[in-house]
């Protein structure tokens, strides 16, 4: 799979870094696996850096719509924060947090140290 992760139950929290070829299938497995585990309330670190993205139209908007039904039906969701390698990146993962909708707070980063930072101010849920 080409997003690896750990969840941290201790410390609440999820890493997850993105490398090669990743479509709508590895990120429905990969959340599919935080929801499973109890982990959607923890902060989220997603680095898509190293990731090629093999998204189109259709699946941002069904990744939209999972993640909207999760705000429907498995509040509360932690934070999370996305590292995007460059701006055009930051601009898919932005259209896809408006499509999620939901009262959690989300944010792009280009720096993991950036990113990193904001989290640990994020309140724990």
């Amino acid at each position: 799979m080409p997003i690896h992760f750990t969840i941290d139950h201790d410390k609440r929290f999820v890493e997850a870094r993105a490398e090669g070829e990743t479509g709508l299938g590895d990120i429905e497995k990969f959340l599919d696996a935080v929801v499973l585990q109890g982990a959607l309330p923890y902060r989220k670190l997603f680095d898509g850096r190293l990731a090629i993205a093999k998204y189109n139209d259709h699946d941002v908007m069904m990744l939209g719509a999972r993640m909207s039904a999760y705000a429907s039906n498995l509040e509360p969701r932690g934070p999370v924060a996305i590292i995007s390698p460059n701006e055009a990146a930051s601009d898919l993962a932005k259209r896809f947090f408006n499509l999620a909708k939901g009262n959690r707070p989300a944010k792009v980063f280009l720096s993991e140290d950036d990113a990193r930072q904001w989290l640990a101010t994020q309140p724990e849920i």
